[in-house]
């Protein structure tokens, strides 16, 4: 069975991000009841809903019909759990449904306010581009003329649905354990925090990391080039090793040598170093064509692969193989083509049986019975953070896996980052990545290394690994070894491309991924192709692992049965371009980019203003803003909506927000990550946390990802140095100290120190 069937879910919310939370518990089992007003929910009509309400049955409410509310409050006193999107309450369906949810003990109900819970700083709705400015995301955009840019796919609110049906999830597994439910709070800042992890880790009194480095972005090896025939290549060459080999292949050694880089990489991207940089190595590639360039790169073990456009990378073998490209009939629509589920549980899969509802379409059934109530005698639990007394594993280097590792640690798991001797490769750039987990340094290469890990595990509910497919196995890391020394483990591997398929066994990154998968082509448009300076692939994977990591969880609380997962960088590239790949008759077509977009629509864009930028997001179903704006003397009698970059252009910044509020024009100023990060607003809401570097600077860096009613985990998370909890984790796993002393003086386990608190070059 599905991990999440017998659960049912209310769904309250429109959208996107609402939705999706929704359109997860219906991929994996869950009865998902979507409820509908006389007022169309406004994603009704975009070709994305097909995908967003997918799995859900619909009943049709109307808020004035005594007998629809009465309905309605008996589904929430059966509900497991009840979404509510950007903007509504339970009270604003009446006192009789917001007491049956009272009284529903178990209750979860997950709550995603379009910015800060009762705080946003536009009038309407949950907007992508209005999250991007207040957020920072859109002025941190690499360019090539600077100023903000506008995404092509609203993937902030994209995370928001999936970082909350995780959480969602880990307070379902608490529930297993405390048999109550909570309150679970997932805003749209704490979905920029997940998404713009790195750029949010900043000293907010040093200048604002420049943006106009083109579109490729800031690191000369880790990017786009041109090749000598006109093609482009994207590489994934990230950490001393690969940089260094990837230059020394080239022929540029003298730039490892020069002094201002003096052997140490990660000062190639320093702005005084970047642009010389650059100009080497794009000259370097552009004496070669792409063929022998991927030949070159490959046989260095440096992950590189072609811009292509999204519909070649839907239509591939591989997206196919692995499980993201399915149809299914739709009575609305006809054949619908869309993504599948991007995380596989092995054995309690998910799958797409159900086309969206139409509004109603599901009026008359019968409302669940009502859940039993808490056992009045059994005091509430409060633990920090929902997964509180369960243990992980977390095997992988680089971005997303110990991303998912601090996700999980948030959640309030105990997470043990197992890694080599001489430590992650990554660890320096990746320092924010690595918080909250303890570390084990162990060389797995040896039988005892081997031996001390299967020991680790046996203590562990999830071991996570981020090899290629079939590389843990021969290592005796895959499920089927370790399921003999734990027999309800749950393992997740999370590999660039999935498991099947003609590239399986290809290492793969971010960069690349966003390159053949047709990110960037889609968002270059006819220029030049666009790398997203967020590593969208590996945050939202990272968010992902830890939903297949708690899905299982849920599953093995409910049954007792562990199960092998996996997911892959693959599927979340199809994923993360949901609305824009997915195909039907007569749909209209997705859009396509330009080099420094500022706006797909002259109502939802950015524009300049005296003394900064503004973003402007007109809902598309508010066919009367531009005659408001008029009356408000932003537009003249016969302007249209183009004339009001002219409008914007002569007003500062406050003056012109004030006549859009005026309007009921949802807008806001768009905002440099410095400004963020001073926000007090933010700080109350513990949106970042203040660190001290070794040599005493200050700086900043992302701090509550999620709220919890009953079970909140509080305070800063460090990083691990490499090996710093090595002792104490082998006698946890039952290793005498006499064991301990010889591993350890075997050269197999190193017990380290602290690591060096410093905040690292921005790597993007």
């Amino acid at each position: 069975m599905s991990a999440l069937a017998g659960l049912r879910v209310l769904d309250l919310s429109t959208g996107i991000a609402g939705p999706l939370v929704g359109m997860v518990f219906g991929d994996f089992g869950a009865d998902v009841v979507k409820i509908d007003a006389p007022v169309p929910d406004p994603a009704w009509g975009r070709p994305g809903y097909a995908v967003w309400n997918r799995n859900k049955r619909s009943v049709l409410v109307d808020p004035g019909r005594p007998a629809d509310l009465e309905w309605l409050a008996a589904a929430a006193r059966g509900a497991d759990v009840c979404i509510l999107g950007h903007g509504s309450r339970l009270a604003d369906w009446g006192p009789s449904v917001e007491a049956a949810a009272l009284a529903n003990a178990g209750l979860v109900v997950v709550h995603l306010p379009a910015y800060l819970p009762g705080s946003t700083p536009w009038s309407g709705g949950e907007s992508n581009g209005l999250l991007a400015a207040a957020g920072g995301q859109s002025a941190r955009q690499a360019s090539v003329t600077g100023g903000p840019v506008e995404s092509i796919s609203p993937h902030l609110l994209y995370i928001h649905g999936i970082w909350a049906a995780a959480c969602a999830v880990s307070a379902l597994v608490e529930r297993t354990v405390s048999g109550r439910g909570q309150v679970v709070t997932v805003s749209g800042v704490q979905a920029v925090l997940e998404a713009t992890v790195n750029a949010l880790s900043a000293d907010p009194s040093l200048p604002d990391t420049p943006t106009t480095v083109g579109p490729a972005g800031r690191h000369p090896t880790y990017r786009l080039f041109e090749c000598a025939d006109g093609a482009w290549i994207s590489v994934g060459a990230l950490g001393p090793k690969f940089e260094g080999n990837l230059l020394r292949a080239l022929g540029l050694d003298a730039v490892l040598t020069d002094p201002r880089i003096d052997g140490v990489t990660a000062r190639m991207s320093l702005p005084d170093n970047l642009p010389w940089c650059n100009a080497l190595i794009e000259a370097a590639f552009a004496a070669r064509p792409r063929a022998e360039l991927v030949e070159l790169i490959t046989g260095l073990g440096i992950p590189c692969g072609p811009v292509s456009s999204r519909d070649e990378w839907f239509d591939s073998e591989q997206v196919r193989a692995i499980g993201m490209h399915l149809e299914i009939e739709d009575p609305l629509r006809g054949r619908v083509e869309m993504p599948g589920v991007p995380i596989v549980l092995t054995a309690s899969p998910g799958s797409v049986t159900r086309p969206a509802p139409r509004p109603g379409e599901h009026d008359g059934i019968e409302p669940w019975p009502a859940r039993p109530t808490a056992d009045p005698e059994r005091p509430p639990r409060y633990v920090p953070g929902p997964l509180a007394g369960f243990r992980v594993v977390n095997m992988g280097t680089f971005v997303a896996s110990p991303y998912a590792g601090l996700l999980l640690s948030e959640l309030g798991a105990d997470v043990i980052k197992v890694e080599p001797c001489t430590g992650d490769p990554f660890r320096v750039s990746g320092y924010t990545f690595n918080r909250g987990m303890r570390s084990v340094a162990v060389d797995l290469s040896s039988p005892d290394g081997r031996s001390v890990l299967h020991r680790i595990a046996a203590t562990c509910d999830v071991v996570m690994d981020a090899m290629r497919p079939g590389v843990a196995a021969k290592l005796g890391f895959d499920y089927d070894s370790l399921v003999l020394h734990r027999p309800d483990i749950i393992t997740l591997s999370l590999s660039a491309y999935g498991e099947g398929g003609p590239v399986s066994a290809r290492p793969g990154v971010d960069m690349v991924i966003q390159a053949e998968s047709g990110m960037m082509s889609c968002w270059g448009g006819d220029d030049t192709p666009i790398a997203n300076t967020i590593a969208i692939n590996d945050v939202a994977t990272a968010a992902l692992s830890v939903l297949a990591c708690v899905t299982a969880l849920h599953h093995r609380q409910v049954t007792g049965v562990g199960q092998r997962t996996w997911d892959s960088l693959a599927a979340t590239s199809v994923l993360l371009q949901m609305e824009d790949v997915v195909r039907y008759p007569g749909r209209e077509p997705a859009p396509v980019g330009r080099q420094d977009l500022r706006g797909l629509h002259p109502l939802r864009c950015h524009y300049e203003a005296l003394d900064g930028w503004i973003y402007v997001d007109v809902p598309r179903d508010d066919h009367r803003a531009v005659d408001r704006m008029r009356d408000v003397g932003l537009l003249g009698v016969a302007d249209g909506p183009d004339a009001l970059r002219d409008a914007v252009a002569g007003s500062s910044v406050d003056a012109a927000l004030a006549l859009l509020a005026r309007a009921g024009v949802p807008a806001t100023r768009v905002r440099p990550v410095s400004e963020v990060l001073r926000d007090p607003r933010l700080l109350e809401a513990e949106a970042f946390h203040i660190r001290r570097s070794d040599d005493g600077r200050p700086f900043m860096m992302t701090g509550r990802y999620a709220d919890f009613s009953r079970t909140q985990r509080r305070g800063p998370m460090v990083p691990p140095g490499t090996g710093e909890h090595s002792r104490a984790v082998l006698a946890e796993a039952g290793l005498d100290e006499t064991e301990i002393d010889a591993v350890l003086a075997d050269g197999v386990v190193l017990q380290g120190t602290t690591i060096r608190h410093e905040l690292p070059i921005s790597y993007r």
